[in-house]
């Protein structure tokens, strides 16, 4: 009765209150629907950062944050600060504060692992940055780190063929450290059978830090007498280390190889006093990992994934590799052109006369 009234009231010009009514309900519930999807897509992703100290570290966080905010996510992050307990810790606040994805850089292979279990009972996706977390259903990416160690050793021994030769290795807790010992050894085995090459000093770098790698090295010096004609170092932190080792002992020009393509370490590359840097643009690595988190927060697979077993354990995952570039004094002006680092910072130091192409 009421309806049939409140038609008589129309008329021309004039609106129809229930077909009003009707159409503001369809917009508030459409508002709602697109709201609703927003908000869907707008994953908080969290990153568990094991040591942020290191240079590169702020290359690639730079890197995922822009690519998060590109896809219309956001970005929480934890530092460790080298400790594998915080690191536990850490990641359950990031699980608290809302994390829908984590990108997990860990500082400990196996201390990492209750973490993992926590966030797949959660079904929050774990995406193992830079370094293999061996846990079903995580997702795997990195660079290709055995090529990394045969193009470290491929520069050494190009550069000193015969020699005794010091390995100086990554984290005992860090896969990598094997990963790329194992492409070094593939490339020098046949020198060291044939005698050649004589490994005279061999260790791990606790942390990757610098100040470990160049005591270490201080060791190695003192055991052989300063006799060493070359040194096999797996990142740039550590290769620091050893040139600051080698400079107080008056020792120069030995082959230094390392990886990560820091700034520092590409100085040293264009000064000699580093042979190469095998660069991994932490640009690509940071943007796709903060895609493929964002991906697999949504219930999706990664279009650039491959299943990979070729950890310790075997355990399969979803994986993405990406690769590594080496940086000698003969190709500095790629990682110039590539804008990774200014020709100013690059030279800094060198004698342009005598230097390399590309700081002339």
């Amino acid at each position: 009765m009421a309806l049939k009234s409140l038609s008589k009231t129309t008329g021309p010009g004039r609106a129809d209150p229930l077909e009003t009514t009707m159409k503001l309900k369809t917009s508030l519930t459409a508002l709602a629907l697109s709201m609703a999807a927003a908000g869907a897509f707008a994953q908080v992703v969290g990153v568990s950062w094991s040591n942020f100290q290191e240079e590169r570290w702020k290359t690639d966080e730079a890197a995922i944050k822009a690519q998060l905010a590109k896809d219309g996510a956001s970005y929480i992050s934890a530092d460790a600060g080298g400790s594998p307990e915080k690191q536990l810790a850490d990641i359950d606040s990031l699980i608290a504060k809302g994390a829908k994805a984590l990108i997990i850089l860990a500082m400990d292979k196996d201390a990492i692992l209750p973490a993992i279990n926590k966030a797949a009972q959660q079904k929050i996706p774990v995406v193992a940055y830079d370094r293999l977390i061996e846990a079903p259903g995580v997702f795997y990416i990195t660079f290709d780190n055995v090529e990394v160690g045969r193009m470290q050793a491929r520069a050494i021994l190009e550069a000193k063929p015969k020699g005794n030769y010091v390995m100086i290795k990554g984290s005992p807790t860090d896969p990598n450290a094997n990963f790329l010992r194992g492409g070094q050894q593939e490339i020098i085995d046949a020198a060291v059978k044939k005698g050649d090459i004589k490994i005279v000093g061999e260790e791990y770098t606790d942390g990757w830090k610098p100040e470990v790698a160049q005591k270490n090295m201080e060791q190695i010096i003192t055991k052989t007498g300063g006799k060493i004609d070359a040194v096999v170092a797996s990142n740039d932190g550590t290769a620091g280390g050893v040139v600051a080792a080698l400079t107080a002992k008056g020792i120069k020009g030995i082959p230094v190889s390392g990886q990560d393509g820091d700034h520092a370490a590409l100085n040293r590359v264009a000064l000699g006093s580093q042979t190469v840097s095998v660069w991994k643009d932490a640009r690509d690595l940071g943007r796709d990992a903060a895609a493929a988190a964002v991906v697999l927060a949504k219930g999706q697979k990664v279009a650039a994934a491959q299943t990979w077993s070729g950890g310790e354990k075997k355990v399969a995952l979803q994986a993405q590799f990406l690769k590594p570039v080496p940086i000698t004094a003969k190709n500095l002006d790629v990682v110039v052109k590539a804008g990774w680092i200014k020709k100013e910072d690059l030279c800094k130091g060198v004698d342009t006369a005598k230097g390399p192409a590309a700081c002339k």
